[in-house]
C-alpha cells in the first residue's frame, strides 16, 4: 500500500483546485447529499464516494478482490489530504504566490489534457496492412532484432572540440587508448555498459546500430558533448509478426494520436492571438526544423569506419 500512498499525494493539489466547486454543489442541492454518497466528513466537509471512485480509476490493474481494500486506503489518503488542505487554507497558503502558481499550472494542464482527450476520442485501431507495413519497414526491431551489449562513454565537451574528439576516436586502436587521451586532455567523462534489446534503444540510432559489426563505434551529439557507443557484442533474437502485432498496434495508435494532437494544437494556435513580449520575444521564432531528440539524433550520429575495440 506504500506505492498507493505515493500515487495519491498529487491529489492534494486537486483538492485545493476543486475545493470551491464542492460549495457550489452543496448550494445547488440545498446543502444536503444522500448519505450513500458521503464516504467521510472532515470538520464538516464531505468526501464523497465519487471522489473515492475517481481515485480508484487511476490505479492500474486493480481487480475486484483488491477494490474493497484499495477503496478504504484511498479514503484514508483523502482524509489525510483534506486535514492538511484545511490547515493550509486556514494558514492562507492558497494566497501564497508559489501556491497560486502551482494551482494555476495544475488547472491549465488538467484543462488542456481534458480538451485533447475529448477532441481526439478513443484511439483508432490500425489495420492489419498498417501493422504489416510497419513490421516490414523496421527489421531492426523485429525480423532482425538483436540483443546488444553496449559500452558507452559520455564526454562533456564544448561544440568547437567535437571534431577533434571524433578524429581522435577514429585514430585510437582501443577504447582504453581513447579514454586515456581524453583524460590527458582533461575532458570530463563517464563510462557505462549494459545489455539492451533493440526496442530499448532510441529509434534515431537503432537502424545504424543494427548495421554495425561487433567492435565498431558510433559517436553521437549529446546535450553536453558527445556520446561514444561501442557495440561490444550482439546476438540476433527475431520476433514474428504475430508476436509483434500488439506492440505495433499500440505504437501506431500513439503515433496517430500524437500527430492528431499536434494538428489540433497548431490549428488552435493559428487562430489565437499570441504575443511574446520583452526578453521572451525570441520564443516566437519557431525553428525551421523540429528539435532532434536529446542524446543521439540520427543526423548527428555517424559510425567510425575504423573499428574500435572495447577495453581489454
Amino acid at each position: 500500500m506504500q506505492g498507493m500512498k505515493k500515487l495519491y499525494l498529487p491529489l492534494l493539489i486537486a483538492v485545493l483546485v476543486v475545493g470551491c466547486g464542492d460549495k457550489k454543489d452543496e448550494a445547488a442541492t440545498g446543502g444536503e447529499k444522500a448519505a450513500a454518497q458521503v464516504a467521510a466528513k472532515v470538520n464538516g466537509t464531505e468526501l464523497t464516494v465519487s471522489q473515492v471512485n475517481y481515485a480508484l480509476q487511476r490505479i492500474p490493474n486493480l481487480d475486484a478482490e483488491q477494490s474493497k481494500a484499495a477503496s478504504l486506503q484511498v479514503l484514508r489518503n483523502l482524509v489525510d489530504q483534506e486535514v492538511i488542505a484545511q490547515k493550509a487554507l486556514a494558514d492562507k497558503l492558497d494566497r501564497d504566490p508559489m501556491v497560486v502558481q502551482a494551482l494555476d499550472a495544475a488547472r491549465r494542464q488538467i484543462l488542456a489534457e481534458a480538451y485533447m482527450s475529448r477532441k481526439l476520442g478513443a484511439p483508432v485501431e490500425p489495420s492489419d496492412a498498417e501493422v504489416t507495413d510497419y513490421f516490414n519497414k523496421h527489421p531492426e526491431l523485429f525480423a532482425k532484432r538483436k540483443i546488444y551489449r553496449l559500452q558507452e562513454l559520455s564526454i562533456k565537451a564544448p561544440t568547437d572540440k567535437h571534431d577533434v574528439i571524433r578524429t581522435q576516436l577514429g585514430a585510437s586502436k582501443t577504447l582504453n587508448d581513447f579514454a586515456a587521451w581524453l583524460k590527458s586532455e582533461n575532458y570530463e567523462t563517464k563510462v557505462a555498459q549494459g545489455v539492451k534489446a533493440a526496442e530499448q534503444l532510441p529509434l534515431q540510432i537503432l537502424p545504424q546500430l543494427a548495421q554495425m559489426p561487433d567492435g565498431q563505434a558510433m559517436v553521437a551529439n549529446a546535450p553536453e558533448g558527445l556520446t561514444v557507443i561501442v557495440v561490444a557484442d550482439s546476438q540476433v533474437q527475431p520476433v514474428t509478426l504475430e508476436q509483434a502485432k500488439p506492440a505495433i498496434q499500440r505504437l501506431l495508435q500513439a503515433e496517430a494520436r500524437q500527430k492528431a494532437a499536434k494538428a489540433e494544437r497548431d490549428n488552435l494556435k493559428a487562430v489565437a492571438k499570441i504575443e511574446y513580449v520583452g526578453e521572451f520575444a525570441e520564443a516566437g521564432k519557431e525553428a525551421a526544423t523540429a528539435a532532434p531528440a536529446a542524446g543521439a539524433p540520427a543526423e548527428d550520429a555517424d559510425a567510425i569506419s575504423k573499428g574500435v575495440s572495447g577495453p581489454k
